[in-house]
């Protein structure tokens, strides 16, 4: 399973965060914490409604808190704690703007940390594919990639947000680099700052998110859910919750896209790779049905709420047949149609 790495400073609230989102207190921790992250979505609560099921299942990923980092590079993480987060699929920054806190210095002491990282890998990995190059010479490619990341690490500069191309990203990959993850900025703001949401999440890239940690991860309103968890955040000032767009935002950084069933036993989300074919998504359900893959009938589902129910949309012809080749997108309906 696809897991996501989160990082912060001392009080930058990354452990409110990691409650936020697991629904656990992980505050005290001297060593990485493990949770898991059922991901709110009103697509399937409403499908769920309409096909009146019995049992409702979210999708899920796993998160990774790893201890708070020291401001001072090279003293926050030892090599195992950094071995945890190599072990991830991407990276989340907590920094904080509350307090008289700027994000900015705090964003770059995190990056310092696995730039130095990352540049003591690179470096190993260099000198060595530089001799093995001499006999050897399909290594060009790569020892031209990590040049060029060698380059941009020591100018103190993140892969994630260098000119070193696509391609060469993907030659690096096998050195497992921290920097060459996909990575998102939460900025955690006061209640105060409610109103400047936005603007104080832009300067971070347009998928970051501003969160007011203090009463996201209240204990009361973790453990809320639906109409309960909005009434209380209400009271305390917060119009709406930003934990669902989070969670989204987190499984697509993951690259991880959601596809639905839905029936009177069981509506459920189902989490599959961007980019996926059907008899792939067939097979996140069970191997047997990617196997004997036959088609797939899909329908959005915005398309099918309107329609009301799945027996409807197919009396209607809104069913779509969809062979082998469909590239599935996110918030389909699926029944898949299989012989083995």
């Amino acid at each position: 399973m696809e897991h996501l790495g989160l990082v912060g400073l001392a009080d930058s609230g990354h452990d409110g965060v990691f409650a936020a989102l697991t629904g656990h207190d992980a505050s005290s921790a001297a060593d990485r914490v493990l949770g898991m992250v059922s991901i709110p979505d009103e697509r399937l609560d409403r499908l769920a409604e309409m096909s009146r099921s019995k049992q409702v299942v979210r999708a899920t990923f796993q998160l990774a808190m790893l201890p708070a980092l020291s401001a001072e590079a090279g003293k926050g993480l030892g090599s195992r704690l950094l071995g945890s987060l190599r072990d991830c699929d991407a990276i989340l920054f907590v920094v904080r703007a509350g307090g008289g806190h700027d994000p900015e210095p705090e964003l770059r002491a995190l990056e310092e940390e696995l730039i130095l990282a990352d540049l003591g890998s690179v470096e190993a990995r260099l000198d060595k594919q530089r001799r093995a190059a001499k006999g050897d010479a399909s290594l060009a490619a790569e020892v031209g990639a990590l040049e060029r990341a060698e380059a941009a690490l020591s100018d103190g500069v993140p892969l994630y947000r260098s000119d070193v191309g696509a391609d060469d990203r993907a030659r690096l990959e096998p050195v497992f680099l921290l920097t060459n993850k996909p990575s998102l900025v939460v900025v955690n703001i006061d209640v105060d700052q409610l109103d400047a949401a936005d603007g104080l999440a832009a300067p971070f890239g347009e998928d970051a998110l501003a969160v007011c940690v203090e009463l996201e991860s209240d204990p009361d309103v973790v453990a809320a859910a639906g109409a309960e968890r909005a009434q209380l955040l209400a009271e305390l000032g917060v119009p709406e919750s930003v934990v669902p767009r989070l969670a989204r935002a987190a499984l697509h950084l993951l690259g991880r896209r959601v596809f639905l069933t839905t029936g009177e036993k069981e509506s459920r989300a189902w989490t599959f790779r961007s980019g996926a074919t059907a008899p792939e998504c067939a097979g996140v359900i069970h191997s047997d049905l990617q196997r004997g893959f036959i088609r797939a009938e899909v329908i959005g589902w915005e398309e099918l709420l309107e329609i009301g129910s799945w027996t409807a949309a197919k009396e209607l012809g809104k069913l779509r047949v969809e062979g082998k080749d469909y590239v599935v997108q996110d918030g389909d309906v699926l029944e898949i149609r299989f012989n083995v």
